[in-house]
């Protein structure tokens, strides 16, 4: 299993770090530890306890042949989830998310294939056949859905789980998930209600280095699950 951080490692990260008083959600209480000038500070310990156990379900996840869509479009995450993702080879979401993409996935993943056909035609010089006006038309098309459908362009059934965040951000995602049945991970600030969440990470959702450091961690996990799946299908 990936090393879990130490308190010092999380702190250089700004990941206890939570919001001001006035702003908190009660139902994070157990992960509070106290607040200093009017700002909440997550109890790292609680961090440390919770990150491991969300990245046991993940290695689970992984190595029973699932997969972990990442979601992430709050500016200070996109590339931080995008690098992560395309390291473990998972889906992502970095730009919007789509409504329905859960709950109407029949939709959503047709849409993805509909986009894997065009690519492949544009790069295998298959758009030649048509008219140059149908060509442009079709790589408008390309061009549009790139920011929406690139990150899931490979996805061909519904997420076994989604790593999120910013679950206020991605509400909407939460929700879908929920009503799905789909279990959610995610980095939950003092800010947010973590009962939607069934593997809520307490730590900064909008620090940079704190979003990074939790979400390389599940991206080394799911590499790891990858290794350890490798070696029993050898067996």
């Amino acid at each position: 299993m990936t090393k879990i951080p130490t308190l010092e490692e999380m702190m250089k990260a700004g990941v206890h770090f939570g919001h001001n008083k006035s702003k908190w959600h009660p139902k994070m209480a157990p992960f509070i530890f106290t607040h200093k000038n009017k700002i909440h500070v997550i109890n790292l310990e609680q961090t440390q306890l919770k990150l491991q156990e969300a990245l046991k379900f993940v290695a689970q996840i992984i190595q029973k042949g699932g997969n972990v869509l990442f979601l992430g479009t709050k500016k200070q995450a996109k590339n931080v989830v995008k690098e992560a993702a395309v390291r473990a080879g998972m889906p992502y979401i970095t730009e919007r998310w789509l409504g329905g993409t859960l709950t109407n996935a029949k939709s959503v993943l047709g849409m993805a294939k509909n986009f894997r056909r065009m690519k492949m035609e544009r790069d295998t010089g298959k758009l030649e056949r048509y008219t140059k006006r149908e060509r442009l038309k079709i790589e408008r098309k390309i061009e549009k859905l790139e920011p929406l459908i690139g990150g899931i362009e490979n996805l061909t059934k519904v997420p076994s789980v989604i790593f999120v965040i910013d679950v206020k951000n991605e509400k909407t995602a939460v929700v879908e998930a929920n009503k799905m049945g789909i279990p959610v991970v995610a980095i939950c600030d003092t800010n947010v209600n973590p009962t939607r969440v069934q593997y809520p990470i307490p730590a900064n959702d909008d620090a940079i280095k704190s979003i990074r450091l939790i979400t390389e961690l599940v991206a080394d996990e799911v590499l790891e699950a990858k290794k350890d799946l490798k070696v029993e299908s050898v067996k």
